[in-house]
Order: structure tokens, then C-alpha cells, then sequence
């Protein structure tokens, strides 16, 4: 489809809605949410995409910053979702879709937020935290060095962990710096009070990145009716560490939202 500079793909999958709209985290791709899709319902409409420098999109143009992925996230819904619609975003995609809840888009009923960056910056994201997080995918050492210190709290799979490590490289140098060095600090606390849908928050009990008490803290204040739910044993990387946990909490959000009884995750 067509969006500012180029075009982007989309994976769209299942027939039933409301439509899941993925968007995924600083370093990841469509396929992180592999596993969580194949969780879910068969007929489950889902819609995943790489982000604006990121795997089969990193050839489109900068800039990078939130506005222009959050413009590029409003495009897919156009496009791809009929009706009604979830956006699910992680980490940096969870701050995306905060500020695209905020636009209050059509058909828009609700959002899952998964360890999400917050609306308002943590105390601890100060420029050296930024400048060194600038590097944490310089080479798959790097990458596998935030893998096993910070991004999780369980081991992965092999194919997972190649793939977590292939995704983190495969991108723009633009973009792997545009978000620790600016988009992470960026407060968007006045956008976020803007959002008037149902809010689901799930943080990993052991995330380093953002822990529960951030979000409890520096998020939920500032999103009107957002709750918050923690997932045992979990890290940062949520989709890749716990998938039976985000695909169960989604499908009981669109139970929630439809007011109606949803399919059981086969």
C-alpha cells in the first residue's frame, strides 16, 4: 500500500473482527507476532506489518519519528482492517498506538498496550540511558547481549532467538537511532489523555525495560480507562516469551469489546 515516500506490505490474515492491528517493537518485524497469531482463532482478522525502517520497509524514507509511525499505522488501518478494530502495539509500537488512539480514528474500539513505552518518560530514560542504548544493535553480539541481560526473562527458541537477532540488524540506521535517542523520551502525556476507548496494559513481571511499577506510574495516569494485568515470569519481549499469555488476554479483550462470546484459542 501506498504511505509517505514508498509503499509497505501487509500480512492480513482470518475473515472475523474486529481486526487486530499489530505493531511491533523497536527491532522487531511482522513476525514477532508469529506466534501469537497462530494462537488465535483461526477466522481471527489480524493485520502485521513491518514498521517505516524496519525488515521489508527499511528502504522507505525517514524521517522516523512517532508522527510519521504513527501516520504510517493509520494508513494500514485505512487499508486494511473493515469495521471495527484493535490496534496492539509493543514497546515502541505501544507508544505508536497510543498516539494514533489519541487521532480517535473511526471504527477505533479499544487498544492492547503490550509493555508498552509510556506516555510519560520514565525517570531512569536519561541521555547516557539513550546514548547506550543506541548501540544495542550495532552486531548480533550486541543483540544477543540485550537478549540474555535485558530483553528477557526466559530463553527463547532457537529459530526465535536467530530471528529476534536478524530482525534487530535489518534496518535503517536512521531508524534503529531514532527511537533511543529521541522517540523514547518524547512525552506524549497530553495525547494520551485523548484516548476514549477500553485500554488493556500487560507488562512482564520481570521486564527491565518497562517494568510494571513505570507503567503503573508514568502510564495508566495519563490513559483513561486502562487497566493493567501482569504476566508471571516474563520480560520485555512479551509476544516472543509469552504468546499463550498475550494471545488469551486478546482474545478475552475482544470478548470485552464485542460484548459477545468469542471463539476459544485452538
Amino acid at each position: 500500500m501506498a504511505v509517505a515516500g514508498g509503499s509497505l506490505e501487509a500480512r492480513i490474515e482470518g475473515e472475523r473482527g474486529p481486526t487486530l492491528v499489530f505493531a511491533h517493537y523497536w527491532g522487531g518485524s511482522a513476525g514477532t507476532w508469529d506466534e501469537v497469531v497462530r494462537r488465535l482463532p483461526p477466522e481471527q482478522a489480524t493485520v502485521r506489518f513491518d514498521q517505516r525502517g524496519w525488515g521489508t520497509s527499511r528502504q522507505l524514507p525517514g524521517p522516523y519519528h512517532l508522527d510519521r509511525l504513527a501516520d504510517d499505522l493509520l494508513r494500514v488501518v485505512e487499508e486494511c482492517a473493515t469495521g471495527p478494530f484493535v490496534l496492539v502495539g509493543h514497546s515502541m509500537g505501544g507508544k505508536v498506538g497510543q498516539l494514533v488512539a489519541a487521532r480517535r480514528p473511526a471504527d477505533l474500539i479499544g487498544a492492547v498496550l503490550i509493555a508498552p513505552a509510556p506516555a510519560r518518560p520514565a525517570p531512569a530514560v536519561t541521555e547516557a540511558y539513550r546514548q547506550a542504548l543506541s548501540h544495542a544493535y550495532d552486531s548480533p553480539e550486541s543483540v544477543g547481549h540485550a537478549l540474555d541481560h535485558v530483553l528477557t526473562a526466559v530463553s527463547v527458541p532457537a529459530p526465535v532467538r536467530d530471528a529476534i537477532v536478524r530482525d534487530s540488524l535489518a534496518a535503517a540506521p536512521e531508524a534503529r537511532t531514532e527511537w533511543p535517542l529521541r522517540g523514547i523520551a518524547q512525552d506524549i502525556t497530553e495525547q494520551a489523555r485523548r484516548i476514549h476507548v477500553p485500554v488493556a496494559v500487560l507488562a512482564g513481571e520481570h521486564d527491565e525495560v518497562e517494568p510494571p511499577a513505570v507503567l503503573r506510574a508514568c502510564l495508566l495516569p495519563y490513559v483513561p480507562h486502562a487497566t493493567l494485568t501482569t504476566v508471571p515470569g516474563a520480560g520485555h519481549l512479551l509476544p516472543l516469551e509469552a504468546p499463550d499469555a498475550i494471545a488469551d488476554a486478546l482474545v478475552g479483550f475482544l470478548a470485552t469489546t464485542r460484548g459477545a462470546a468469542t471463539p476459544s484459542r485452538r
